[in-house]
């Protein structure tokens, strides 16, 4: 089985166009990855995902070895066999969900003990048995265990969090072995761009001691502990820096980050992927991402409104489907209603991402970008 390779097909100011080479096929960047925390992006089947131009899908560590179980998924042939997709797959470490448990997590130098929010029990996990879990989950890109700081939080809290996230990684990189799926390091820092630099050199300076002595490097760098609460304007004062301190040679990966106008913006400064539970959730509030700015289905103004979802989109939802017709499914509280929206939102992203794409290989990406900031629907997000 092939691993992990990353080429850069073009570059255009600091965006890039890469391709990037899995197990389970190439993908493509600027790229927006659907969530699919417990093995399914809620809603959307795998044909759909297919349909919709989806080519990485993330699954959630934390989540699937709660339920089913890593052995479980393992024995149903890996994450791809289990949930029938054939395409490249990421697990993150699952850390942002534990982190999220505040008041039940207790930290050490060893890992991090938290109450499952299933069943109750106490839970510890290493770097190492992190990184077995993942593996057993079989997902092409795995990440390190990490400690996402939330914001707003005090200096020496984020310090801290470099630290034990840089610790982490390079244990993870020592234990991870599964030949076919690469491992991703995380940076963090909360908004203190020389925390975030320090971190980007940590994680450098790992991996060139692993390769000194016959091991490996990162596949990738994910930007973690952005977007946690503070205005993108904030994550935008240290994004573009910190991105470009990672290696130019792999993925830059900013993660938890579904905002449109926030992809535009931070493919400029030089990042390559994004994720992000946005669109799906927003749909099933009945909520459409659109060319001209977002739309609330609820809107009685939708009632008698027979044309399509947005006139500018080519997704099944919008082929198929009137604003009317939407409208009603969503004030009936009718599961179609979110999955249409679903639909249309992960093509809207997949689509913009496609079309950055486009542009960063045409060295147009300034225009495109200057195109979507005059744009009615920049405004609105």
């Amino acid at each position: 089985m092939a691993l992990f390779d990353c080429t850069c097909d073009a570059t255009s100011g600091h965006a890039r166009a890469l391709t990037c080479t899995t197990a389970h096929g190439d993908f493509h960047t600027p790229m927006f990855m659907p969530v699919g925390t417990s093995a399914t992006v809620k809603g959307i089947t795998t044909s759909q995902l297919r349909e919709l131009g989806s080519q990485v899908v993330l699954a959630n560590t934390y989540h699937l070895a709660m339920r089913p179980g890593a052995d479980l998924v393992a024995e149903a042939g890996g994450i791809h066999r289990f949930m029938n997709y054939d395409g490249p797959m990421l697990t993150d470490s699952g850390g942002f969900q534990v982190f999220s448990l505040a008041d039940t997590v207790k930290l050490s130098d060893d890992g991090v003990t938290f109450q499952s929010i299933y069943d109750g029990s106490k839970i510890h996990w290493t770097p190492e048995e992190n990184m077995r879990i993942q593996e057993l989950i079989g997902a092409d890109i795995a990440m390190q265990l990490d400690q996402c700081a939330p914001y707003p939080a005090a200096r020496e809290f984020v310090a801290q969090a470099v630290d034990y996230s840089s610790a982490w990684a390079r244990r993870c990189l020592a234990a991870h072995k599964r030949p076919d799926q690469t491992l991703f390091g995380i940076v963090q820092g909360g908004m203190h761009l020389d925390l975030r630099l320090e971190s980007v050199r940590r994680l450098r300076e790992i991996e060139e001691e692993s390769l000194a002595a016959g091991g490996r490097r990162f596949g990738g760098y994910g930007i973690g502990g952005y977007s946690v609460g503070e205005d993108h304007e904030v994550m935008f004062e240290t994004l573009g820096e910190v991105a470009r301190a990672c290696p130019e040679d792999r993925p830059r990966y900013l993660m938890g980050v579904g905002n449109p106008t926030t992809l535009v913006r931070a493919v400029r400064e030089g990042v390559d992927m994004f994720d992000c539970v946005l669109p799906t959730r927003t749909a099933r509030m009945g909520t459409a991402f659109s060319s001209t700015g977002r739309m609330n289905l609820r809107n009685a103004k939708f009632t008698r409104d027979f044309g399509p979802l947005d006139p500018a989109c080519t997704c099944p939802t919008c082929r198929n489907h009137s604003r009317a017709y939407i409208r009603h499914l969503v004030k009936q509280n009718e599961m179609l209603g979110g999955i249409l929206l679903s639909i249309h939102n992960l093509h809207y992203l997949i689509d913009l991402m496609r079309r950055a794409r486009e542009a960063v290989l045409a060295d147009a990406y300034e225009e495109f970008y200057e195109q979507w900031m005059a744009s009615s629907a920049a405004k609105d997000y």
